[in-house]
């Protein structure tokens, strides 16, 4: 159950169109509904507490976990998001929800997937930079939360600094957003760059992208927190997911209308 349905049922009840026990019926099964399996308990309730519904962290859980959890998760129709897959894993689950929407460089899959919302300047939206091809994998879980969220986006991808114009050309995207999220690994100075031309909330994500140097991403991270651009988030290394969780944050404050959408279990 999430923000509008909840209002929806209230507003039954206060025309008379609903009786109380068969709304208590409905909020038992919905919020308040409680599961507890032997090695999970679902959190149907988050999407009213946070503003974002549960997602399932799928590294170190089996398939027929996975699969347990999202069943309960998605019983009423609603997005479910599964992060961090194995190969093997996804492969399970896509023969088990073959309708679900399956990202395979993202590590991601959705089940009651909604449409992928394109961007519009007339509204809020977030834009996804990435800076070179070998950091899309993060990019793209970043992509998935949005599209789980029923957000709207753009991807810039490939367009790191070392050929300065493609960020620079790519400069009215970036400030008609709302939240940028900046994906770079080797030394991590795209988000510097891009918090230098956007007034938005600019949310950075250091990966692991680099040679021995980079310490598997620890020098885009020092970077990034380093940075003398003020106002700049920084996630921890490769973890699209936050970032585009604070990224959806701030597009969903500025549209409240927009339905709930993930947060990590």
């Amino acid at each position: 159950m999430n923000e509008r349905e909840l209002s929806q049922l209230l507003a039954d009840v206060a025309d008379g169109k609903l009786d109380v026990k068969s709304a208590c019926q409905v909020l038992q099964r919905g919020p308040f509904r409680s599961d507890a399996l032997e090695f999970a308990t679902p959190d149907y309730h988050r999407a009213l507490r946070c503003g974002l519904a549960e997602v399932i962290f799928g590294e170190g859980k089996s398939s027929d976990q996975i699969t347990e959890i999202a069943i309960r998760l998605g019983a009423e129709g609603e997005p479910v998001l599964v992060t961090r897959l194995s190969d093997r894993v996804r492969a399970d689950l896509e023969r088990h929800f073959p309708s679900a929407r399956s990202n395979r460089p993202a590590r991601t899959l959705l089940l009651n997937p909604p449409p992928e919302r394109e961007a519009h300047e007339d509204e809020p939206y977030v834009v996804i930079a990435a800076a070179g091809t070998a950091d899309l994998p993060v990019a793209e879980e970043a992509a998935e939360v949005c599209v789980a969220s029923d957000v709207p986006f753009r991807r810039l991808y490939d367009v790191g600094v070392a050929g300065l114009h493609r960020i620079l050309n790519r400069a009215p995207e970036l400030q008609s957003a709302s939240a940028v999220v900046v994906v770079a690994g080797m030394e991590g100075a795209l988000p510097s760059v891009v918090g230098s031309l956007v007034r938005c909330p600019v949310f950075a994500v250091p990966t692991s992208v680099g040679y021995g140097a980079s310490f598997g991403g620890l020098a885009a991270l020092l970077a990034m927190l380093n940075s003398c651009v003020p106002g700049i988030t920084v996630t921890n290394i490769d973890n699209g997911f936050s970032a585009a969780v604070a990224a959806v944050r701030v597009v969903r404050a500025m549209t409240p209308s927009v339905r709930p959408g993930p947060e990590r279990r």
